[in-house]
């Protein structure tokens, strides 16, 4: 700008038009340093920005990259900070490049965070960014402290009793509330539920499934330590049963620090489950549709009982334990919480405990699992998934 009033100042003196052509040809020449000023600017952002979104659409450059915070096979997570509103967000990137915005609203996982919104124990999805040259989508969601594994990676104290209560409770609300919209998890794990200030909110709905679709379905799902036996038993023909069995290995995982079934491959995972559980007999076995890839002819185990693992667990959370661990997916709890009269079990609570209102959507009081009080029962109407 210095530079345009000395021009200026310099050729006041000259007739009109020529002061008129210098001027124009002053500014022509700042306005282009300017630009590529600007274009060198939005270059070195976009370039800061590329590792993760590969893109100049302008809705990206909204965010700052704060840091990388976890991968999967088909995304990567960083925690940005919006230029808009200056609030931190959690932006899942899609690695796999789409072909349009409307491809994009029909990914189930957008439309299971669109169904599932709002709710207290549910990740919220804050914006979808999509950008049409690259192809690129990333989901912006709210940004969470840490997930449950980093929760307890380390930890030598136990938790106490009633805040191991308040997660689970709060994480059975979130599993119930997706089964009432029709929609099975498939991938519930440590690393797929988060924390904040004791609020557990469950994530990551990219394996997520129509309660109603029909076997079989895709074989290998779950991460294998939580995978439920129909899972590792059958090729594909399991239901929404499977999502309460890996919430008992997380419940377990709270309690112990350690996973329950830690196998190494899919045999090995089904022995660590006879070890603990027992073999169970032919005609339970003879229930499921067996997989080409395992042979049943399992080796007669008593199974040491989960009580065993965990002797000071308090007896209602054991209880509940089992129900959620039952080997045959028809005797396994569906929800601690029942539809027609919704109480928030004595498992969750000791009988003593009452959940913040911001848990139970301002009925304070809790099932017999974890009281025996009643909730309102949820009901929403289902679309297509």
């Amino acid at each position: 700008m210095q530079l345009f009033i000395v021009k200026i100042q310099n050729v006041k003196n000259i007739l009109g038009l020529n002061v008129c052509i210098y001027v124009i040809c002053i500014w022509t020449y700042l306005s282009t340093v300017e630009c590529d000023q600007s274009n060198v600017r939005n270059s070195h952002t976009a370039g800061q920005r590329s590792k993760f979104f590969v893109s100049r659409h302008p809705s990206f450059l909204d965010y700052k990259i704060i840091k990388k915070i976890g991968e999967g096979t088909f995304s990567e997570v960083v925690k940005a900070r919006s230029l808009k509103d200056g609030k931190y967000y959690a932006c899942k990137t899609m690695k796999q490049p789409i072909s349009s915005l409307e491809q994009a609203n029909n990914l189930r996982e957008v439309q299971a965070m669109k169904r599932l919104n709002p709710h207290p124990n549910i990740i919220q999805l804050h914006e979808l960014i999509f950008d049409k040259e690259s192809g690129i989508l990333s989901l912006v969601c709210e940004l969470m402290e840490m997930n449950v594994y980093e929760f307890i990676r380390g930890r030598q104290q136990p938790l106490p009793d009633s805040k191991i209560r308040l997660y689970m409770y709060q994480l059975c609300k979130a599993l119930d509330h997706m089964h009432s919209n029709g929609i099975f998890h498939r991938d519930v794990k440590p690393e797929n539920i988060l924390i904040k200030q004791d609020v557990l909110k469950l994530g990551d709905f990219g394996s997520c499934r129509s309660l109603y679709s029909k076997p079989p379905h895709t074989e290998y799902i779950s991460t294998r330590w939580y995978r439920a036996p129909e899972c590792l038993l059958t090729d594909g023909f399991y239901s929404h049963k499977m999502d309460m069995w890996s919430v008992g290995c997380v419940f377990y995982e709270i309690i112990s620090f350690s996973p329950l079934f830690p196998g190494t491959n899919e045999l090995d995972q089904v022995t660590k489950i006879h070890d603990v559980l027992g073999t169970p007999d032919s005609s339970l076995l003879q229930k499921f549709k067996q997989s080409r890839a395992m042979h049943f002819d399992f080796p007669p185990r008593k199974g040491s009982g989960i009580s065993q693992l965990i002797p000071n667990c308090a007896a209602p959370s054991l209880s509940l334990l089992y129900q959620m661990l039952a080997y045959d997916p028809e005797e396994r709890i569906a929800s601690p919480f029942h539809r027609e009269n919704t109480t928030v079990p004595h498992h969750f609570t000791g009988g003593n405990t009452t959940v913040p209102h911001h848990f139970t959507g301002g009925n304070t009081t809790v099932p017999h699992h974890f009281t025996g009080k009643t909730l309102p029962c949820l009901t929403i109407s289902l679309g297509k998934l």
